[in-house]
């Protein structure tokens, strides 16, 4: 049975990810270790074997992605974990499952870079990378949990939106969120989706052929469909094609389902926006920080708002641009060089004014240097 129970317990981060794998119907892990990750590979090879599920250590983290590929290939639920060296390798086959339309969950718990950099400090410099990693035009879904309890739910909603929206989905989890420890009540159920199967005969059967959602129905291998495979530009059959009015269509379409879905899958928390004069935008450990100079700064009178991203791709473009059009002073911050806050400034358009808090030192963003930022923006 699966660990996941009512009753308040005290849970790490990585551990309540890989609870909400599990509750969301994940039967299949393929990792290899790394820091500050490997805690949620512990936890799913102690915990998959007890729900009928397959736990693979693998040499590296092309072959774990690769892995998770085949694995939903024949309708299993799958996911690994990696961090930032090991999110780079994955990239290649991140792309891959994108064009193929293959279900698959990456958590990539963020650390400091590059390189090595520092394996055992916290960051959130991973950002452009979820969205912009692999080559090409391809789509993408990243989901930035800020507490052990959003970890769990955060992981389980991944999984909902890779099953229906046939996308990779990335779960950028930074150190600090997948090590500490908070007491949670973890529901014992939760609502999941599943890939939509094919309704035709086989023969009847195109794999890529997508009604208006966007999404084609999805069959197994080994249910009796057949189903070609490949990275390379398709036809509604699966087979390569140098068309270009093919190529431009597929890539139109994998855009677009995420698009015609931005709706469901933007997911953002609002705290005391309603007469802010300066929005804090801040997502993962940061918003905890920012949440807290909120709180000091209401209590000195001052009109502060937080607006935090949960879904960092596709990105809240209208939401910033609302906050500019009413002449908002905007401060990001963030523990990189300034990455959601390139975002923010397109969104805006220049429409007010942008502050930004950076830190890549290996510690967190802290409350009073935000509070410091509000009255720089203040003056």
């Amino acid at each position: 049975m699966t660990e996941v129970t009512t009753s308040p317990r005290l849970v790490q981060g990585a551990e309540a990810c890989a609870e909400g794998a599990l509750a969301a119907g994940c039967r299949f892990y393929a990792g290899y270790p790394i820091t500050p990750s490997s805690e949620i590979a512990e936890a799913m090879a102690r915990m998959l074997p007890l729900e009928g599920g397959v736990f693979l250590q693998v040499e590296d983290e092309i072959a774990a992605i690769a892995a998770v590929i085949g694995a939903s290939l024949g309708g299993v639920k799958a996911i690994t974990a990696t961090s930032g060296p090991g999110f780079s390798l994955m990239q290649e086959n991140i792309g891959f499952a994108a064009m193929a339309e293959v279900p698959s969950v990456v958590v990539n718990v963020m650390r400091g870079g590059p390189s090595t950099g520092q394996p055992t400090a916290p960051a959130q410099a991973d950002v452009m990378q979820a969205r912009w990693g692999t080559h090409g035009d391809h789509p993408a879904i990243a989901l930035a949990p800020s507490s052990i309890s959003e970890a769990f739910d955060e992981t389980v909603r991944a999984f909902n939106l890779a099953e229906k929206y046939r996308t990779p989905v990335i779960v950028l989890l930074d150190e600090l969120i997948a090590h500490m420890r908070e007491t949670v009540v973890l529901p014992d159920s939760v609502e999941t989706s599943q890939r939509v199967k094919p309704t035709v005969a086989p023969e009847a059967y195109l794999p890529y052929a997508a009604p208006s959602s966007g999404v084609p129905p999805m069959a197994n291998f080994g249910d009796g469909y057949r189903h070609h495979v490949t990275g390379l530009s398709h036809d509604e059959h699966g087979f390569p094609s140098e068309d270009r009015a093919v190529a431009g269509d597929l890539i139109t379409r994998l855009m677009g389902k995420i698009e015609l879905g931005r709706e469901e899958i933007l997911k953002a928390e609002e705290f005391c926006l309603e007469d802010a004069e300066i929005v804090i935008i801040a997502y993962g450990c940061v918003a905890r920080a920012a949440r807290a100079a909120v709180r000091n700064a209401r209590e000195r009178g001052q009109r502060i708002g937080l607006f935090r991203p949960i879904t960092l791709w596709p990105f809240a473009d209208e939401r910033i641009g609302e906050f500019a059009a009413q002449r908002r002073t905007l401060i990001t911050a963030e523990m990189n060089m300034g990455q959601i806050a390139l975002e923010v400034e397109r969104a805006s358009g220049g429409n007010c004014p942008l502050l930004r808090l950076n830190r890549v030192d290996g510690d967190t963003i802290t409350p009073g240097q935000i509070l410091d930022k509000i009255a720089e923006a203040r003056v």
